[in-house]
């Protein structure tokens, strides 16, 4: 069985210590050797996690380590300290349907690996510039500060990469947009919270049918127009489960009636067949992926469309 570490998941063993990048090897020849060492991870379906016990390794911490199994590969997609590697209990909220969750959790995991790898392979470049999974605790941190429960899809989708730096500025999803870094989405929600608050006291004074919403409390961004620009994008409506539009202009809310399964199902099914892609076009500037509707006209005569 073949067993991949990526760049980004080397990078940040190497930060936790002397000893995590040799453990991080051997725990890869036992996971070549027995693929379902793992067990299923708390709050991210489809993914199986190893603990490897520090005590074993000089300069090593306690880890948790997380990797994805398919047919003919493993993948590890997040080592973190033992300490950090899970939410506190009492931040796990109880599932009202814990059967459908995993379902929802294990469709976006899949759709993300699906991109992820037309990206590896593809466009290397935009690959590199993906986050590794965010720490379930600081996902935790980001709730607590939201004040409102992330929804499984999207805590699914942070575990696995917590946010995008982009190609000059050409995000991977259609329209050359960026998954936000969660740094981003808090400041995007405050502002946009800002907003309403300015908005509500306004609307005392206004009749019913005149009053403005520019946000919802259970509105999370996630997806901005690029990944240095957060003047627009998408959010995730974690009541409805349906993306939408927002933008820094406060124009009405746009639906997209997507949700984040069906918005990363459909780039990773314009990636694998980009001769039937509809909505966006994918291909290549040098090493990076660029979706043709919002290329630069003066890069037009680079691009290059995705082939199988």
């Amino acid at each position: 069985m073949n067993v991949e570490i990526p760049p980004h998941v080397r990078e940040t063993a190497s930060q936790l210590g002397a000893g995590v990048p040799y453990a991080l090897k051997v725990l890869a020849s036992q996971l070549a050797d027995d693929p379902d060492l793992g067990q299923p991870a708390s709050g991210l379906p489809g993914i199986l996690t190893v603990t490897v016990d520090g005590d074993v390794f000089e300069d090593c911490p306690t880890l948790v380590i997380g990797y994805i199994r398919e047919p003919d590969r493993i993948e590890i997609r997040y080592v973190n300290p033992a300490s950090s590697a899970e939410p506190a209990a009492d931040d796990q909220d109880q599932l009202a349907d814990p059967a459908a969750d995993a379902v929802v959790g294990r469709e976006t995991a899949d759709a993300w690996q699906r991109i992820i790898r037309r990206l590896q392979h593809k466009a290397p470049a935009s690959y590199a510039a993906l986050r590794g999974g965010a720490d379930a605790a600081v996902i935790a941190a980001l709730e607590g500060d939201l004040g409102i429960r992330i929804p499984v899809e999207l805590r699914t989708l942070w575990l696995l990469s917590g946010g995008d730096d982009g190609v000059n500025g050409w995000g991977c999803l259609p329209g050359n947009k960026a998954l936000m870094t969660l740094n981003a989405v808090a400041a995007v929600y405050r502002l946009k919270m800002d907003f309403q608050a300015h908005e509500d006291a306004l609307n005392v004074d206004r009749p019913e049918d005149d009053r403005i919403t520019v946000w919802k409390a259970t509105w999370i961004p996630v997806v901005a127009l690029g990944p240095t620009d957060s003047t627009s994008g998408l959010y995730l409506d974690a009541a409805s489960g349906y993306l939408g539009r927002w933008s820094r202009y406060n124009e009405g809310p746009g639906d997209v009636l997507d949700t984040l399964v069906t918005y990363l199902e459909e780039a990773a099914d314009m990636l694998e067949a980009p001769d039937l892609a509809t909505r966006d076009k994918p291909g290549l500037i040098g090493e990076a992926l660029v979706w043709l509707s919002s290329i630069d006209p003066a890069q037009e005569d680079r691009w290059q469309p995705l082939t199988g």
